[in-house]
């Protein structure tokens, strides 16, 4: 049997690269190699035969690399230590963990982001965006959904466009007694120009210069960890819109921002963030819409 065949067979039964290095060795010292052209073949050509037998890949190869960048626990300019840090003592007697222990967050927040049902796109102005027969119907799965988690809920927030006012208006019905409050900065609009770029949507580089300012305040006016002050952990609902939620997001996972048209989102469906006292941002769920029959999911 040639040493071809030989090497083929050994490969087949045992199929592992420690078994072919052995073979191989051996076969060198017994010269079943020979030699090529009347020159004496190199080990490394030898050997070539391993390298093909080899996968091109291996577990280090196929392991992501860190990009090197460090999760920045003072994302939101509230930790503590950056805070106390070159504020002067009025007590020279005072303990500076003391003053730290006491600026320090305790409580978590939950913050849980709705987008707005499905809304008449035919309207020519905002008034006339409203709800329709089924973007009223999610509204009210979701209000069901939310009441079923059986959450203390502290405030209901919600951009102040008609489709968004409609929806949180029915979801507070299943959570009587919780504030809504409206606010301006929650509107919809274009956040930040999405990398890769899409043809079917293009705002022109103003609009992305006043949404993505507005949009960013927004961000900072609701993500971020608790105050001090706050003694237990807070349940908070924000109902805006899809590019809003997407934004805030990346931002809350330190991805980049210009990443957010990566992502869908359903009508009427829940996105939790939950920002522990340290600083750390977890994602509970991304567009949640599983409440919903399939026949009441839309994404308009």
């Amino acid at each position: 049997m040639s040493y071809r065949k030989t090497l083929k067979l050994i490969c087949g039964f045992a199929g592992g690269s420690a078994v072919l290095v052995f073979a191989a060795a051996a076969a060198d010292s017994r010269g079943f190699f020979g030699d090529r052209g009347g020159e004496r073949v190199s080990r490394w050509s030898r050997f070539a035969v391993l390298q093909a037998a080899q996968p091109a890949w291996s577990p280090a190869s196929h392991t992501p690399t860190p990009t090197g960048h460090a999760w920045d626990f003072n994302w939101d300019k509230r930790d503590p230590s950056a805070l106390t840090n070159g504020k002067k003592k009025e007590n020279a007697t005072e303990d500076p963990t003391s003053e730290q222990n006491n600026s320090k967050p305790k409580a978590t927040r939950n913050i849980l982001l709705i987008r707005h049902s499905q809304y008449n796109l035919s309207g020519n102005s905002d008034k006339e965006k409203i709800l329709t027969p089924l973007g009223r119907e999610q509204a009210e799965l979701t209000g069901q959904r939310l009441a079923a988690l059986g959450l203390k809920y502290d405030v209901l927030i919600h951009s102040s466009m008609t489709r968004a006012t409609e929806t949180a208006n029915i979801i507070s019905k299943y959570i009587p007694g919780v504030e809504l409050v409206r606010c301006d900065l929650l509107r919809e609009g274009a956040p930040i120009e999405p990398v890769p770029p899409v043809t079917h949507w293009k705002p022109d580089a103003v609009q992305y210069h006043e949404d993505g300012a507005r949009i960013e305040a927004a961000f900072r006016r609701y993500i971020h960890r608790a105050d001090p002050k706050q003694k237990e952990d807070s349940y908070e609902i924000i109902v805006c819109h899809a590019n809003v939620i997407r934004y805030f997001v990346c931002r809350a996972l330190q991805f980049p921002p210009e990443g957010w048209l990566r992502m869908g989102l359903n009508n009427g469906s829940i996105t939790w963030l939950t920002i522990r006292p340290s600083g750390r941002v977890a994602l509970r769920t991304l567009g949640d819409a599983g409440f919903m029959p399939a026949d009441k999911l839309t994404r308009t």
